[in-house]
């Protein structure tokens, strides 16, 4: 009799766990950080003023959110993933192949990446260039060949800068931040020079070749797309201590540059924005990183930010089309809305409405 109490208590115990264990009754958030002060505040606006739980969100970066994002469906996976770019054709199909197929994407505004130092030190002046020529893997040499980056101080790279040690703190490769920046400010930087801005244009063995010997690039690294090589180049980084990785933690690379005046960071406009008493953005092209400059375009690094929602998980996990309501709500998202206050700069009216559409009809992801 005993046996048998004991066997029915380790069978109902099981039962519980597996009950456990298949449902969650909050929604799940991973990404970018840089959305994530965003999705931060929303969550907890949903959590105070709805019957549900707050979401969790855990900031991962871009890559990293979309990877656990594209694991799987069901309670073990995020219910939606923050992205300080667009999702790529070849995470749509990652997606894909583990059952991840329906897909809302919803655009939320726009961010500038700020490239800043510490309020104690002088404003840096920097363009793209000079910022390539402090960070590739590989510049231009004299001769025109590629060569191994020698730049060791702003002042080699451009004899108006200081001349400090190129020390510039920014985020690892999982982050949705250093895509931006290798295409906005890497890749611009590259076309500066007249060889690589032709290889970007290149088509076709006859026009790819004898631009990567004039520029010294191995043979092996041909395509006969022009643009591929010249991305191999133009965003490859240095990794001999110029460039530090400093994680998804983007308020770390904010203390850290106030511990080190002479050091630069790269991060969203919206942690130089919360942290303007402590760090100022440099100047890029000319044009400091404002609310009003990156809304209006004349910041030359500035990209949208976006969160993907997994359809089979709404009706499943309690809340997540009211959390999609929350956010693309006006209050939240709209010109005064309480995320602007945060630093976010807002779509136009009509791009929100659009876009507010789209999630209430849950409109599946379409990829151009």
């Amino acid at each position: 009799m005993n046996k048998r109490f004991a066997l029915a208590a380790l069978l109902a115990a099981s039962a519980s766990v597996a009950t456990a264990a298949a449902s969650r009754d909050y929604i799940s958030i991973v990404g970018s950080s840089t959305v994530y002060p965003f999705a931060t505040v929303v969550a907890e606006t949903f959590g105070k003023t709805s019957n549900f739980k707050t979401p969790k969100i855990e900031s991962t970066g871009s890559g990293g959110g979309l990877k656990l994002f594209c694991a799987g469906v069901g309670v073990e996976h995020p219910d939606i993933t923050n992205a300080s770019r667009r999702i790529k054709k070849s995470e749509v199909e990652r997606c894909s192949k583990q059952g991840v197929n329906d897909i809302v994407e919803v655009k939320i505004g726009y961010d500038g990446i700020a490239i800043a130092n510490s309020k104690h030190a002088a404003q840096f002046e920097l363009t793209r260039r000079d910022l390539f020529l402090a960070l590739a893997k590989q510049v231009p040499g004299p001769d025109g060949k590629l060569i191994d980056n020698p730049n060791k101080t702003w002042k080699e790279v451009n004899p108006a800068l200081p001349n400090t040690k190129i020390e510039v703190l920014g985020p690892p490769p999982t982050s949705g931040t250093r895509d931006a920046f290798a295409d906005l400010v890497m890749g611009a930087g590259a076309k500066a020079f007249s060889d690589l801005k032709a290889l970007r244009k290149a088509k076709g063995e006859d026009q790819v070749k004898p631009l990567m010997a004039k520029l010294g690039i191995p043979e092996r690294a041909y395509n006969k797309k022009g643009k591929k090589v010249f991305k191999a180049v133009a965003h490859a980084i240095r990794e001999d201590g110029a460039y530090i990785e400093a994680g998804e933690n983007d308020n770390l690379i904010v203390q850290k540059l106030e511990a080190n005046p002479n050091a630069l960071g790269v991060f969203g406009f919206s942690f130089l924005d919360q942290n303007s008493d402590k760090v100022q953005g440099s100047k890029i092209e000319g044009v400091v990183p404002e609310f009003e400059s990156i809304a209006d375009g004349s910041y030359p690094v500035s990209r949208l930010l976006f969160f993907y929602v997994k359809k089979a998980h709404i009706g499943k996990i309690p809340g997540i089309s009211e959390y999609l309501s929350e956010f693309t709500s006006e209050k939240a998202w709209g010109d005064e809305g309480y995320l602007a206050d945060k630093g976010m700069i807002p779509m136009p009216k009509a791009e929100r409405d659009a876009f507010a559409s789209d999630v209430r009809s849950l409109k599946n992801l379409q990829l151009k």
